[in-house]
């Protein structure tokens, strides 16, 4: 029969590859091995032909080991130990292995491990009623002692579960303290250098920490000294610089001389110290990947054990999971920002100038782990006062996903420049998204292996001419429009596939608008909010009801929508919403006339426009128009084909001219030189005006010219 002997269990810790990674003090008197002879090595080397088959084939397969064995310290110094082999998980998932040891004292000499099977257990000897029970007080400390090792196991165990279930700095922090606080420490505090936050990599340097979290037995934790999410300055003679400058863990008592002194300093917690009693003190770093985040503090003041080595072991693996777990949201959160960065300054922070509507607009990123997508939206001002309106969504999320927005956003703008209609501009938009994929295959990639670039867009032309609208989409959820009276319906669009497939075609569809209506356009996240489970129907349904309540004005009707379809929670993923209320230019904002394939009409034309100015009360801008008239009229006349179509659009500030014609040859500008008889007439007209193009319509070209009044 055996007895536990009386003092602490010894333990120890092995990583996933079976390397000893712990070695406590009682570790070491047990097996006689010291520190740095077992550190590192393989736990199956150490325990091979000292243990039983069966633990090795439990330690090797990862599988939990409860039991009496006999290690053998060498061939004639075997000792019988009550051993626990308990698998956990690090804050990675990672597998590690947790080894407690509770000598037992033997009543006779323990044979040899080879034998140790075979031999039969001896009779115990009789006690006299008399005699006084020697064992009864160490087997009770030892029980405690097992049952101690025990709950640090389940401790490491809660650990690996709790700690680092969010990528939030603070959130990770919190989660340390609360699971070191029951059952192990009265306080715990995290303190983390101020470097840290805002993603910067920290400065060992510093001595400057912020307390992200503490957790104490007493509520509201009244013996710490620092309120928490305020910063603590530090001397340098601290315990806790100490710790930071070495990077390693301290184990101290409070009637330590160097703490005493260090006390003597900081009336404040020299005053907590006492009036809490505070006695031992566990200073563990917060170390990971080789960078030192800051210091999880624990204390003990109602417990009237003091920390112990083991102990020390415990908080150390605690505060190693929780480091790794801050290190990955810091990182998170530097990715994050660049990414968020990154997307606000490629997407519009203002619309540009122009009539044809009024526009509001929200752009929320994304709140799980995912991290910034790459929605975005844009106004583009167009020729003859018309305007386009985009919304797009890239594939992926984090920089990449922005930086791929940038480019397809930059490749929109170019191709808007140019007057393209919308089925036209998406399928140059997709040969652009494909040849971006061949360019970015490795080598020896197939050509359709999954695209990099891949998205999704919807792009509008609105004309406040005519009260039309003409969209097209690429895999992109179609608009709704809110009628003048509040109804709304989400007109049917040509199903386009998403860019980057390649090979198939757009198709646009034509909406009449009515003055005063609302074109919302949106990005899938509108509809995805958790709630919602999914249902693109449910989602439609509450845009639906958000846009049809009356709003004092389209930013109201922005915050109106973004709080009905996604509630109080951060999106699941990026939302971009643009919201255009359509204005008409009306007749008397407009002058068109046909003119007849001949150079006199040249003289009707200058007349025509110079009674219109007066007619708007813009007689100034008649010297200008009449030059810029007669240069466009001539060329459409001298190198163009019939029907020639003459318009005057006067938009707030600005004056448009419009000459079109049957021929789809667009001018340009030239260098002119002293002989040549011809080339200075666009050249005049760039002088004389602040934008001038062409843009190609189904029965020819339209040559304009814009005038600020």
């Amino acid at each position: 029969m055996a007895t536990r002997v009386p003092g602490r269990a010894a333990t120890a810790t092995a990583d996933g590859g079976g390397l000893v990674t712990g070695w406590s003090a009682a570790a070491e008197r047990l097996t006689g091995f010291g520190a740095g002879r077992v550190l590192g090595r393989p736990a199956v080397e150490l325990l091979a032909g000292r243990v039983p088959v069966a633990l090795l084939r439990a330690v090797v397969g990862h599988r939990p080991f409860d039991g009496m064995v006999r290690l053998s310290r060498s061939e004639d110094d075997p000792v019988a130990v009550e051993l626990a082999v308990v698998p956990v998980r690090t804050a990675r998932g990672e597998p590690t292995w947790v080894l407690s040891a509770q000598p037992l004292q033997p009543l006779q000499p323990l044979r040899p491990l080879t034998a140790a099977a075979a031999a039969p257990a001896p009779a115990p000897v009789a006690k006299s009623a008399s005699e006084p029970s020697a064992s009864a007080a160490s087997a009770a400390s030892a029980a405690s002692s097992a049952e101690r090792a025990r709950q640090r196991l389940a401790l490491l165990g809660e650990a690996g579960l709790r700690i680092g279930s969010t990528l939030e700095v603070e959130r990770t922090a919190q989660e340390l303290a609360d699971v070191a606080v029951e059952g192990f420490a009265d306080f715990v505090g995290v303190d983390l250098l101020d470097s840290v936050f805002g993603g910067a990599p920290p400065s060992e340097a510093g001595l400057v920490f912020y307390r992200v979290a503490q957790r104490s037995v007493l509520p509201g934790s009244p013996e710490s000294a620092v309120v928490s999410g305020r910063g603590d300055v530090i001397a340098a003679d601290s315990p806790m610089a100490r710790v930071l400058a070495s990077g390693r863990p301290l184990h101290t008592d409070y009637r330590d001389p160097a703490i005493r002194s260090w006390l003597a300093q900081e009336p404040e917690r020299e005053r907590l110290a006492q009036e809490f009693g505070i006695h031992s003190a566990l200073l563990v770093p917060l170390t990971a990947r080789g960078t030192t985040l800051g210091v999880a503090i624990f204390l003990r003041h109602r417990s009237p054990e003091p920390f112990d080595e083991d102990d020390l072991l415990l908080a150390t693996e605690l505060t190693a999971r929780a480091a790794l777990s801050v290190d990955n949201a810091r990182q998170y959160t530097q990715q994050r920002d660049t990414a968020l960065a990154l997307q606000r300054s490629l997407l519009p922070s203002r619309t540009p100038r122009q009539a044809a509507v009024e526009v509001a607009f929200r752009y929320l990123p994304a709140g799980g782990r995912e991290g910034v997508g790459g929605d975005w939206f844009d106004v583009i001002p167009l020729s003859g006062a018309r305007v386009a309106l985009v919304v797009g969504d890239v594939v992926g999320h984090g920089v990449p996903a922005s930086a791929a927005m940038g480019r397809l956003r930059t490749a929109v703008r170019t191709l808007a420049d140019i007057d393209m209609p919308p089925d036209e501009l998406l399928t140059h938009l997709d040969d652009l998204v494909l040849r971006v994929d061949l360019d970015e295959l490795p080598e020896g990639g197939t050509a359709w292996a999954g695209s990099s670039v891949g998205a999704t867009c919807l792009y509008a032309v609105y004309d406040p001419v005519n009260r039309s609208c003409s969209l097209a989409r690429a895999g992109h959820p179609g608009p709704a429009l809110v009628g003048p009276d509040n109804t709304v319906s989400f007109p049917e669009l040509p199903a386009g596939p998403p860019l980057g497939l390649g090979g198939l075609p757009f198709e646009a569809a034509e909406l009449e608008v009515p003055e005063g209506s609302v074109l919302a356009l949106y990005t899938d996240g509108l509809l995805r909010a958790s709630e919602l489970r999914g249902d693109p129907e449910l989602g439609l349904g509450r845009l639906g009801s958000a846009l049809a309540a009356p709003a004092g004005s389209l930013e109201d009707l922005c915050d109106q929508v973004l709080s009905s379809t996604l509630g109080p929670d951060a999106p699941t993923d990026d939302v971009a919403l643009l919201l255009a209320r359509t204005r008409a230019l009306h007749t008397q904002d407009v002058a068109d006339w046909p003119l007849r394939h001949d150079p006199s009409e040249v003289a009707r034309a200058r007349k025509l426009a110079t009674s219109k100015l007066a007619d708007w009360g813009i007689e100034e801008a008649s010297f200008v128009t009449e030059l810029v008239v007669s240069e466009l009229i001539t060329n459409a006349v001298r190198y163009g084909r019939p029907p020639i179509g003459f318009r005057l659009i006067r938009d707030g500030g600005v004056l448009i001219c419009e000459v079109s014609d049957g021929s789809s040859t667009a001018p340009h500008l030239r260098r002119a030189h002293n002989d040549d008889e011809g080339g200075r007439g666009l050249l005049l007209v760039a002088q004389l005006c602040r934008n001038w193009g062409t843009r190609h319509t189904p029965r020819g070209k339209t040559i304009w010219a814009e005038q600020e009044l």
